[in-house]
């Protein structure tokens, strides 16, 4: 039985390959795959015993580049996790640490959710959306080419809130039912419970549900300063009791037209200039 590692040198700030080969010091046999070169997923797990096992080591942006990359493949070796990313939202809404043991997440990749974006189909893990937390991802990516620049998302997203991001207007439509709302500031789609490093956005939501059902959230509000003061409630899930600016629908089939470009994160990675 071997182990094959499959890790992002890019997960952790540039720390993935070093992380990696500390975690297979103690293995037995295995074999480490450094993602970021794998032209043939196809090839590598036809190559595994039923006996062998994955571990991806990464953050979510990793997990999400191996849901996709591996969509069309099926897989029946387990498949293990090892989180080591900035955000690790996936790792925290199993309850699970940074630099816990592996573990299994083989039944969390089957049947995820789907979002199209420019003509092209992204599968994703955790959440997508663009608005305030689409901002976050473009400016953190920016950050993260500043030599020993550490990324604060929580930071950027009140930065944002302040100066340089501008609320829009969004028409969401949930299984055929449309609803437009002024001064937007989030509006994401979600999967599990966290996006953004903790920020957890739609606490009911259970990435397991049999119905496959996505949340959206809708934060709108026309004051800076009140949306401020409710930004910080997000993190424990309380921002969902301030209806007056909060709304949470679930459904099987989301649309989000915004009416200006924007940015949007999948997972937080980022795609610029997307309206819908």
């Amino acid at each position: 039985m071997a182990a094959y590692v499959f890790y992002n040198p890019l997960a952790g700030n540039g720390s993935g390959e070093t992380v990696a080969r500390d975690l297979t010091a103690q293995m037995g046999e295995h074999y480490l795959i450094d993602m970021t070169k794998i032209t043939n997923y196809e090839a590598i797990i036809a190559g595994m015993g039923t006996e062998d096992y994955l571990v991806i080591v990464g953050g979510d942006g990793t997990l999400n580049r191996f849901a996709n990359e591996t969509a069309k493949l099926r897989i029946q070796q387990q498949i293990l996790y090892y989180p080591m990313g900035t955000g690790n939202d996936f790792a925290r809404d199993l309850g699970k640490e940074t630099g816990t043991e592996p573990f299994a997440i083989t039944n969390y990749l089957k049947n995820l959710p789907s979002v199209e974006v420019k003509g092209k189909t992204y599968r994703f893990i955790n959440g997508v959306g663009y608005g305030i937390d689409g901002y976050g991802c473009q400016v953190g990516d920016e950050q993260k080419q500043i030599p020993g620049k550490k990324v604060d998302y929580t930071a950027i997203a009140i930065k944002g809130l302040l100066y340089d991001y501008h609320r829009t207007k969004a028409t969401i439509t949930i299984d055929g039912l449309s609803r437009t709302y002024e001064h937007v500031w989030l509006c994401p789609t979600m999967k599990g419970r966290y996006i953004g490093g903790g920020m957890m956005i739609a606490p009911q939501q259970d990435r397991l549900n049999p119905t496959g059902e996505v949340s959206l959230m809708v934060m709108r509000c026309k004051s800076k300063l009140r949306t401020i003061t409710l930004f910080p409630s997000i993190f424990k899930g309380e921002h969902v009791k301030k209806v007056k600016h909060i709304s949470v629908f679930s459904g099987n089939e989301i649309t989000v037209r915004y009416d200006e470009p924007s940015a949007l994160q999948i997972d937080g990675e980022t795609i610029v200039n997307v309206s819908q």
